[in-house]
């Protein structure tokens, strides 16, 4: 079993360190707001640290998940954060979906200390993250990756390395993209349901075993009938993620145009008080807006 630490105790972090610990793992957490370390060390009798310095030294792999790039960098810099007090040849991987900028950037930075760098986005969902059974895409040398993995699979029902540093950000982006297309695209076919007179839940019955079917369907239909959106991940991260798949398309020349409607609808969810709604919460848009179809395209 081995010596790791876990930075950042959200509704993601909390259940995969829990799973470090389950598995036998030495486990040690730093969380910004303490009183969800303490919950965590009551839950699984574990141990916290005021810094994330203090909580990675001596670990040979820290594992991060928090909010965005900047929350990233700062759990890794400086003198309170994680490099500097992490040993040469021990392991940081990276769970939070960021830029491919700040993976490149901290990389290198861990480089220069000796420290490998994996940059592991995760898929699944809250629900996934509870379970054990996320999908863990990651980048990084293949040495790292290979001793990472067997620590990573205690909460992941798929891991795989998809190519050096950044890999595992670019496949996360292609995770986003996609699901962002499908929950459009059932949104749309559940409200076309309604307005034309079907019910709803037949329809799926019948459709969900043909070419339609989808885990989004399969997952989401029932709450998204019901008008409730508190599942899963939040609009305002959904927007996040988007951000970076379209600056990212934007640096490669590359044409996302459905990725980039899609964000604006995001957006007309934000402004009807639903950045907290997860992301199936599409479907209220084209309800709220109803009776302006000008402003539902």
């Amino acid at each position: 079993m081995a010596k790791v630490t876990f930075i950042g105790l959200g509704v993601m972090g909390f259940p995969m360190a829990g799973h470090l610990a389950s598995h036998g793992h030495d486990v040690t957490v730093y969380n910004r707001t303490q009183s969800k370390a303490d919950a965590w060390k009551k839950t699984y009798h574990g141990a916290s640290q005021p810094t994330p310095a203090a909580a990675a030294e001596e670990s040979e792999f820290v594992f991060a998940c928090v909010g965005n790039d900047q929350d990233l960098a700062q759990i890794c810099r400086g003198e309170v954060g994680a490099f500097a007090t992490m040993k040469p040849e021990s392991i940081f991987v990276d769970h939070t979906t960021v830029s491919a900028r700040i993976t490149q950037e901290l990389s290198q930075e861990a480089k220069a200390s000796g420290i490998y760098f994996v940059d592991a986005p995760v898929s699944g969902g809250q629900a996934g993250a509870e379970n054990g059974a996320l999908s863990v895409m990651c980048g990084g040398p293949e040495d790292a990756f290979n001793r990472a993995q067997p620590i990573i699979n205690s909460y992941a029902k798929v891991c795989r390395r998809l190519g050096e540093t950044g890999a595992g950000q670019l496949t996360k982006m292609v995770n986003q993209i996609c699901i962002a297309g499908l929950l459009q695209g059932l949104s749309e076919g559940l409200n076309f349901a309604d307005e034309v007179g079907l019910d709803g839940k037949q329809v799926i019955d019948v459709i969900r075993a043909g070419a339609a079917g989808s885990w989004q369907m399969d997952n989401r239909y029932e709450t998204m009938l019901d008008g409730n959106f508190d599942f899963g991940f939040a609009v305002d991260w959904m927007r996040k993620d988007l951000g970076i798949c379209l600056a990212t398309a934007n640096e490669y020349g590359t044409s996302l145009p459905v990725t980039s409607l899609v964000d604006q609808f995001y957006k007309d969810v934000q402004s009807l008080g639903g950045g907290r709604w997860d992301t199936s919460s599409l479907i209220q848009r084209l309800r709220a807006f109803k009776s302006s179809p000008q402003n539902s395209t």
